[in-house]
């Protein structure tokens, strides 16, 4: 009995020692044994048997930098000279009483200060956010094509953004490329633009495989309008992959590294036919608050407010942690030949 407990105490130091980053202060972990023993049997598993799945905005790309927030890939339009300055007046609610912006800029923003603190507050059932999640989708969609954006200028848009990777990107693809990893991106971000930051990253892979809610061109290169289905926060699941065959066509893929960073990420595996092991880290965003700053929405929901619910639901979360360091050294881990 001795010698078991001293193979399982070793077992759980060469797991720390092989995975330093684990020791980060920005890592919360509720069941520490349980994530060891998890991690493991991934690598027990072995290569062929891996597969990455993970979001984009927020997660693989960065939330803030120098005290300032990154643009997602649907925000990044927020500060471009593609967007008109002298779009439609439109109210957010579509009231004729509300206030009208003067800019599709300004409305776009708008937009994201009404909805997005529905779309982080834990006290909303997902009932409730589902439909508003589908309003603020379509609203936004609607009216990035009244503006007749062009799709030659969406690497211009994307060279001018401060829309990065997470620190560690380039190991994090590179890696799962050289292993044969398949690394699927879901995300209900706007795919042409998150796609033409990955390629400008020079990371773009043949094992990387998106779903995101994409544009539509005509023959003259204008955005007439975004194809279906329609991708939120809270449908990433098997809903919107009907028809698709990805995870059918990886179905010997049983060991998964899911990525997110909110709650509705936690369904985008539920695709794949058949799991024996799934490892769920979440990335906790700072205070969660979207650019630019808002008044209405200073100090609402505070990372401690949010961390039981995450730490419940994710069995690694990383906060306000800017890198993909400790993703990279479970990678490593599990990468090395047993």
């Amino acid at each position: 009995m001795l010698q078991l407990l001293s193979l399982i105490f070793l077992s759980m130091l060469e797991d720390d020692y092989l995975v330093p980053e684990l020791e980060k202060a920005t890592v919360r972990i509720r069941q520490p044994e349980r994530v060891r023993g998890i991690i493991r049997t991934l690598r027990e598993q072995g290569v062929a048997k891996l597969q990455v799945v993970s979001d984009f905005d927020m997660t693989l790309s960065r939330f803030g930098c120098n005290g300032r927030r990154c643009p997602t890939s649907h925000n990044i339009f927020h500060s471009s000279h593609v967007v008109s300055e002298d779009g439609k007046k439109k109210s957010v609610k579509g009231d004729v009483d509300s206030v009208p912006f003067p800019s599709a800029m300004l409305q776009l923003k708008d937009l994201l200060h009404y909805y997005y603190p529905i779309e982080i507050d834990p006290n909303r059932t997902l009932e409730e956010k589902r439909p508003l999640m589908v309003e603020w989708w379509t609203r936004a969609h609607e009216l990035l094509v009244q503006q007749k954006i062009r799709k030659g200028d969406i690497a211009q848009l994307v060279r001018e953004s401060e829309a990065m990777l997470r620190d560690g990107f380039k190991e994090f693809f590179d890696q799962l490329h050289k292993n044969n990893v398949p690394l699927f991106i879901f995300s209900a971000g706007i795919g042409d633009v998150l796609e033409e930051i990955i390629r400008q990253a020079d990371v773009f892979h043949s094992n990387v495989k998106v779903v995101s809610n994409y544009m539509d061109f005509n023959d003259d290169g204008v955005l007439m309008h975004f194809k279906e289905p329609l991708i939120h926060t809270y449908n990433k699941n098997n809903t919107v992959l009907q028809g698709t065959q990805y995870f059918q066509q990886l179905s010997s893929r049983t060991s998964i590294i899911l990525l997110g960073d909110s709650m509705g990420d936690l369904t985008m595996a539920d695709g794949i036919p058949k799991v024996e092991n799934i490892l769920k880290i979440g990335f906790l965003n700072d205070k969660g608050l979207p650019p630019p700053p808002h008044p209405v929405l200073t100090g609402l929901l505070q990372v401690d407010e949010r961390r039981g619910k995450y730490l419940e639901a994710y069995d690694i979360v990383l906060e306000s942690d800017e890198t993909l360091d400790v993703v990279n050294g479970i990678l490593r881990y599990i990468l090395t030949e047993t």
